[in-house]
């Protein structure tokens, strides 16, 4: 399985930022309150992948003494880091496309200000849950074996 490309990545936030900056512009008056915690879980998620990236860096390594890690479990690890790196994009694009249109309209409407906020919050957090997931995903890389200093 080839790693997560940036470029993928960056792809599917812009086509989902363009998609939602069409959407909230067209509908924007009709969505509910944008509250500031509503984006939380998602830095919720990027700080329990980047805890269990540490946990099972150190399993697959055999470090302190701590138990080898079952193949599948590894398998579903990497499987959630990808998962998760694509759900990321999607979300960032989500509120980048929402401050494409709230940013320049501060000025105008009364609730933009607090959408905007809202919108940087998610954008930050969905980028906490792209990191947690490249990290994840770079965790559940096999190291190389050790080299034999007699073999040429």
């Amino acid at each position: 399985m080839t790693p997560t490309r940036a470029r993928d990545l960056v792809g599917i936030a812009l086509v989902v930022a363009l998609i939602s900056w069409v959407l909230v512009r067209q509908f924007y008056g009709s969505l509910p309150p944008l509250r500031w915690y509503l984006p939380l879980s998602l830095g919720a998620l990027g700080i329990v992948e980047l805890a269990g990236a540490a946990a099972l860096r150190a399993r697959i390594r055999g470090d302190a003494g701590l138990p080898s890690i079952d193949a599948l479990m590894a398998a579903r690890a990497l499987a959630l880091a990808k998962a998760s790196a694509v759900a990321g994009a999607g979300f960032a694009g989500l509120w980048l496309g929402l401050l494409g249109y709230t940013v320049p309209n501060v000025g105008f409407l009364a609730v933009a200000a607090s959408d905007t906020v809202t919108g940087v919050i998610g954008v930050l957090a969905s980028g906490l849950v792209i990191a947690g997931a490249l990290v994840l995903e770079s965790a559940c890389r096999t190291p190389l074996p050790p080299q034999d200093p007699d073999r040429p």
